[in-house]
């Protein structure tokens, strides 16, 4: 089944909204579906290799800024949003809309619902964020990437499906590597922290390394993704300790880095936590202690539950600790392949077609009930 209307989609300008939105994308092309994407300024430079015919910024801002003007300015950029995407959505005829959250999703799902296209918003994380709660009872169905949904009101339950979190085809790819055996006897370590990095990792994880005695050190090979800034120190600590180390702001093949490691120790935003077990890594897991909606520590304990990960607050992610924790590590081979096995158990790899058939089973309800 096709259609000559094409599905459009709606995501903030970042990795964890838009890496979803990709693999949607990619699902629908597969079955002959044009795709449009709505988003920001943030995702231009990433818009070029987004799979859409065609890409529309819109005016959009979070109404979480401190003082009365702030949040008046916001609320005016949503608007004209929300008439911009109006006047495209009329235009383009689309089949359905679909929202992955982010402010910037606002206007497009809000003018959508107005104009009785068939909308579906979907929550990666363990938590609805903000502007996904502000849509959710206007929108015909919510999709959710963990079996739990915090922070959702009983009344909207009924509207919520489980797909899981779609992953981008590097990802699958990934998940056709099995996990490895330790030969040598080395400890493959990957270290991020999510798509920006995070200072903690740069200054905890060498320092715990540090700490290790000297056998230990050498049967560590670590790739470790650090801040631009700290990049310089990260590895030469590294160099000074003799340890095998690979040290990026980025890496581009981040999802086969997953793979060849043994342990992960990261962030817990959803694109991680759902990579992984797509992939099927145990990860140490460092929620982002601020986040408004402790949507991270949310997902973290998820993963956790499946027997996967461990969870450790930021306050005490300390060198001591995670020295500890990857002696233990390196004397459990056979505790890790497990953990390994529970992440790929609690992976949903088909997250992307769940929820393009989710999508147009919404569709053809509301034919239906347009026919009555």
């Amino acid at each position: 089944m096709s259609s000559e209307r094409p599905i459009l989609l709606a995501a903030g300008g970042t990795g964890g909204h838009l890496f979803p939105a990709e693999a949607l994308s990619n699902a629908f092309a597969a079955r002959g579906y044009a795709i449009e994407l709505f988003t920001d300024e943030r995702a231009k430079n990433y818009g070029a290799a987004f799979p859409a015919r065609a890409i529309h910024i819109v005016p959009s801002a979070s109404p979480r800024g401190a003082g009365l003007v702030s949040r008046a300015a916001a609320a005016f950029a949503l608007a004209r949003g929300t008439l911009a995407a109006r006047r495209l959505i009329k235009q383009i005829q689309p089949l359905a809309l679909v929202g992955f959250g982010g402010y910037p999703s606002v206007p497009p799902v809000l003018a959508a619902t107005h104009l009785g296209v068939p909308t579906v918003i979907h929550e990666g994380n363990a938590v609805i964020g903000k502007a996904n709660l502000f849509l959710a009872g206007r929108v015909d169905a919510i999709a959710k990437g963990f079996e739990e949904l915090g922070g959702l009101k009983p009344a909207l339950a009924a509207k919520a499906h489980l797909t899981g979190d779609p992953v981008r085809p590097m990802v699958i790819e990934a998940a056709k590597i099995p996990y490895s055996d330790f030969s040598g006897g080395k400890l493959r370590l990957l270290v991020t922290g999510g798509s920006q990095g995070a200072r903690v990792m740069s200054d905890v994880v060498p320092a715990a390394i540090e700490l290790m005695a000297d056998a230990a050190r050498k049967n560590l090979i670590v790739v470790q993704q650090a801040r631009g800034e700290d990049e310089a120190r990260v590895r030469e600590a590294y160099r000074r300790l003799g340890v095998d180390a690979e040290v990026k702001a980025f890496f581009s093949d981040l999802p086969q880095r997953i793979a060849a490691a043994h342990l992960v120790i990261g962030r817990a935003g959803a694109s991680t936590v759902s990579e992984l077990g797509v992939i099927g890594r145990p990860a140490i897991l460092v929620p982002l202690p601020h986040a408004l909606d402790q949507d991270q520590s949310a997902n973290a304990r998820q993963f956790a539950l499946s027997g996967a990960g461990t969870v450790i607050a930021q306050s005490a992610f300390s060198p001591q600790w995670l020295a500890n924790a990857l002696s233990e590590a390196q004397n459990d081979h056979a505790g890790l392949a497990r953990r390994a096995a529970a992440a790929k158990g609690s992976g949903i790899a088909d997250a992307a077609d769940r929820l393009a058939d989710l999508v147009l089973r919404v569709v053809a309800e509301k034919e239906k009930n347009l026919k009555r």
